[in-house]
């Protein structure tokens, strides 16, 4: 069985992470909204990660909303050393399921409580503030407020480091002159690589780069060279897909989600797959 630790680490902020993390959306019911279908499988999945080496859980209050921080307080509270647990505030959800903006400082300073309370957490150990200012994607916008808003609760101790997720260079840019940012978290795999000049930069700077979808999202991936290059390995393509991030960049955490224990495992596995070159070379030319 392979551990998380294979796919080597990083850090956030204070911490050492494992590259191979999880990512928990996928555990509330469906459009990541209402109860999971299998609240047992839910329970066992989280448990299963820590099983299996993994030290870096991505969630947050708005998933479910409340849902997925309730399973993992269920599931692994009290919390090991290790665990670095990350969470995202800058929007809720509507009556419908829809994602709405809450980016206000009083919307802000609510989500870190929800978060803390429903997590059984005194201090987050990293918080992402997602931009809203495009929910497809990011777009540019002044964050000087929210940012502002967000150091003010890291002084206070709710909040040990601070994050950014759907954000621009610019606005990644405009955080750092406000407080540290330890991560960023944008939408980024073999199909979609926007972000490839920020992930350069960032690694330079010694900053983290999580990229969400990381097997494409609510639609996997799918692509014939990602198949053929799969098969010379005798790998599955989201495995493959996973093995190229973690090559793509040392800055690189991957957050796959799942809410299966066997895929979960299937994910981890992804850590002991090394591409060569030319495998590479193929896999980049589907974008």
């Amino acid at each position: 069985m392979t551990h998380a630790s294979n796919a080597g680490h990083y850090t956030l902020g204070e911490f050492t992470v494992n590259r191979m993390g999880y990512g928990a959306m996928q555990l509330a019911g469906p459009h990541v909204f209402g109860p999971p279908r299998d609240r047992d499988q839910a329970l066992a999945v989280l448990r299963a990660t820590v099983e299996l080496g993994i030290n870096h859980i991505d969630t947050s209050d708005f998933y479910g909303p409340h849902v997925t921080n309730q399973l993992i307080r269920e599931a692994l509270h009290p919390y090991r050393d290790e665990l670095v647990i990350v969470t995202k505030i800058g929007a809720r959800r509507g009556k419908d399921g829809s994602w709405l903006p809450a980016q206000s400082p009083a919307d802000l300073q609510s989500a870190v409580h929800d978060n803390l309370r429903n997590l059984g957490l005194e201090a987050m150990d990293v918080v992402n503030l997602r931009l809203m200012f495009d929910v497809a994607g990011p777009a540019e916008g002044d964050i000087e407020p929210h940012m502002t808003a967000l150091a003010q609760l890291q002084q206070q101790g709710l909040v040990r480091h601070i994050g950014l997720s759907n954000a621009t260079a610019a606005q990644v840019a405009q955080a750092r002159r406000i407080a540290p940012i330890v991560c960023v978290q944008n939408q980024y795999n073999l199909a979609h690589r926007k972000d490839d000049a920020l992930i350069t930069q960032l690694a330079a700077d010694g900053i983290a780069y999580v990229p969400f979808f990381p097997l494409g999202g609510f639609s996997p991936l799918q692509s014939s060279t990602l198949e053929e290059v799969a098969a010379e390995y005798g790998a599955t393509p989201l495995q493959t897909a996973l093995a190229w991030l973690l090559q793509r960049s040392p800055n690189i955490l991957v957050i796959a989600g799942t809410s299966s224990p066997d895929h979960l495992r299937q994910n981890v596995a992804a850590a002991d797959l090394k591409l060569s070159a030319p495998s590479i070379a193929a896999l980049d030319s589907i974008a």
